[in-house]
């Protein structure tokens, strides 16, 4: 959970902060002096500092800058009484998160904390590239070893340490987020801030004032001055995710910035001089957008200076196997649950999925799986992309010449009952069963095509305790496997 430092000398506001960010969600600590609050800002490193600007013994800036001085990476957001306004945009302008006058309004300082704990995770959480499908649990892995993801690592290590601006490419869910941060963190400016914008999620109204900020006056609702990403980011990274969707008049001071690393806020008339590199991404086709007069040429050829296309991942093959381990393992230590048994009549469905949402929808699929099962098995019903009419069993093997079901390998008994405590399984004697009472079944089911009267009668058990297992176990049967007197299956 993110750590969040008060800086504040106030009793009221410092039990109302407790009370509004507190465990599991916020872990809070709390200072009253600059003093108290730079030692504790050592021995923790939060994740994100609210700070007062009058304090004790300290008043201005000087606090915020020795925190700028600790760590430029840490959010800060500013609380300001009567007077100090105009301090508050100074520390704007030199990397403050936001500020917020007294009386505090909660509401909006639980937003403007949530979004902050947010930056902090993308500039601190590593996004590894995990080649074997294994990291670090709060790590947000680029995982992959098909040719096309080699690629993408490379071309990670070939721009990362120079300022050149890059463009991702990629479907949605391809993981553009993930490789903007590894550029990011592998370059010079790993320890400066970075700050990603959705182009697209972001009203174009104000869009234009996000990035570049606005003078007090400039439109209706603007009743003060205020600070954009270019300005605040100085010395940073910026990425601007969706770049498809900036407005017109907004890609032509982008083009500026790209140019010259000058801007005007709007409605403004000073320059104002930064100096921030830009990632952008989209999954548009921005050549068509040119075409269509919808996106500036000489914009596009100042951001196409070097370009990293993600593949999709109905194109990256085994790359599946690896992307479901590594999420299960991650999820289910998320979750408080051992990881799952992944038989492989699931890895089927998930390998043969086309996957439109690509890696995002895996994820989505993966943690309702795990959520929805019961038992220790992951099993295609569990499975929100599971096809209905889809057979559960595994495929039927082809018979031989004499009519029987050639044999398939044998389960490694050691090595699973290895694993599964390797995961930290409690429930051993009962997968191992469930394990078990799948093989045998299917088996006998794919022996007698389907039949499942003749398949309970070798079993030695009734039809409907083989009904039953059936369900419970979550196989299937189609209709065209059942054979001809067994019409009612």
């Amino acid at each position: 959970m993110p750590l969040l430092l008060l800086i504040d000398d106030e009793p009221v506001i410092q039990h109302a902060f407790r009370k509004a960010f507190h465990p599991p969600e916020y872990e809070t600590v709390t200072a009253r002096t600059a003093a108290d609050g730079l030692a504790l800002l050592a021995a923790r490193k939060p994740d994100v500092v609210v700070l007062d600007v009058n304090l004790p013994d300290s008043n201005g800036l000087q606090t915020f800058d020795r925190i700028r001085q600790a760590d430029a990476r840490i959010p800060v957001l500013l609380v300001t009484g009567h007077g100090t306004t105009e301090l508050a945009i100074q520390a704007m302008k030199r990397g403050a998160f936001d500020y917020l006058p007294k009386p505090l309004a909660y509401d909006q300082l639980r937003e403007l904390v949530g979004r902050a704990a947010e930056v902090s995770r993308l500039m601190s959480v590593p996004a590894v590239v995990a080649e074997t499908g294994v990291a670090a649990a709060d790590a947000d892995a680029l995982v992959g070893r098909c040719p096309a993801m080699h690629e993408v690592y490379k071309a990670i290590g070939r721009v990362a340490g120079t300022d050149a601006t890059v463009l991702i490419l990629g479907e949605s869910g391809t993981g553009k987020e993930l490789v903007a941060r590894a550029i990011y963190q592998h370059g010079d400016r790993s320890d400066k801030p970075f700050l990603a914008v959705n182009c697209g999620a972001i009203p174009e109204a104000l869009l234009e004032s996000e990035l570049f900020g606005h003078e007090k006056g400039a439109f209706t609702s603007a009743d003060r001055k205020r600070i954009g990403k270019f300005e605040q980011c100085d010395g940073g990274t910026i990425f601007l995710d969706e770049i498809g969707e900036l407005p017109l008049l907004a890609q032509v001071k982008l083009l500026r910035v790209l140019q010259e690393q000058r801007f005007e806020r709007v409605g403004g008339t000073e320059t104002i001089q930064t100096n921030v590199r830009v990632i952008a991404a989209t999954n548009a086709d921005l050549e068509k957008l040119v075409a269509a007069g919808r996106f500036r040429s000489d914009l596009y050829f100042r951001l196409n200076v070097f370009t990293i296309r993600l593949p999709p991942l109905r194109q990256r093959g085994d790359d599946v196997d690896l992307l479901i381990d590594y999420y299960l393992t991650r999820f289910a230590a998320e979750f408080g649950r051992p990881v799952p048994i992944v038989p492989p009549e699931t890895r089927e469905v998930l390998r043969r999925y086309p996957w439109p949402g690509n890696v995002r929808e895996l994820q989505s699929a993966l943690k309702q799986g795990l959520l929805k099962m019961s038992g220790g098995v992951l099993l295609p019903d569990f499975l929100t992309v599971a096809p209905k009419n889809a057979v559960a069993l595994a495929p039927t093997a082809p018979t031989g010449t004499n009519g029987t079901v050639p044999a398939r390998p044998a389960l490694d008994w050691d090595r699973f009952i290895a694993e599964r405590l390797e995961a930290g399984s409690r429930e051993l004697y009962a997968e191992c069963l469930t394990v078990l009472e799948r093989q045998l079944i299917t088996r006998l089911l794919e022996r007698t095509g389907g039949n499942q009267l003749r398949a309970a009668e070798l079993l030695g058990i009734t039809r409907g305790s083989l009904r039953h297992k059936l369900r419970t176990l979550g196989l299937t049967i189609e209709r065209g496997v059942s054979s001809e007197d067994d019409p009612d299956d």
